[in-house]
């Protein structure tokens, strides 16, 4: 003879049940995803400072040997910062001052996508340049910040970082 394995007060949930568990599974995820957006959000957003620092990084060290004169002018108007982005990638060739001796040094590998609009696109400003003018003018990079329009968690915009 068979069993039934359940016994005789075992039964399945009930309906009403059924429904609780449902609306409190309901409620949990109407809490977590704001949360899982907002930690996307967050994760770029530190993306996008990280590649922030490393271009001012770069930009730095390249102003800093220029400083020094292990780099040529490039342009009588030259202030000694570089005249674009990709120059940082393609390398600068450097003249030590007691040797005489010349090297090439890259400042960045690639030049880093923007988190925000998954482009390379940056707003670029020269040493010329007022803080809050928009349009490179081409003549060096003193600068880079994000060209995405959008507001970051903490209400500011991320052209503005």
């Amino acid at each position: 003879m068979r069993r039934n394995p359940a016994g005789p007060g075992d039964r399945g949930l009930s309906l009403v049940e059924m429904a609780a568990a449902l609306a409190v599974l309901a409620i949990l995820t109407t809490v977590a995803m704001p949360l899982g957006r907002n930690l996307l959000i967050r994760q770029r957003e530190t993306e996008l400072r990280h590649a922030l620092t490393i271009m001012r990084a770069a930009i730095d060290r390249y102003h800093q040997a220029a400083l020094v004169g292990a780099i040529k002018p490039w342009d009588p108007d030259w202030q000694q910062y570089p005249p674009d982005l990709e120059t940082l990638v393609e390398g600068v060739e450097l003249t030590a001052a007691e040797s005489g001796r010349t090297r090439v040094e890259h400042y960045l590998r690639e030049i880093p996508v923007d988190p925000m609009t998954g482009t390379p696109d940056w707003i670029l400003r020269s040493y010329q340049m007022d803080a809050d003018d928009t349009a490179w003018d081409g003549q060096n990079v003193f600068d880079v910040r994000s060209s995405s329009t959008g507001t970051a968690l903490d209400g500011t915009n991320y052209s503005d970082w």
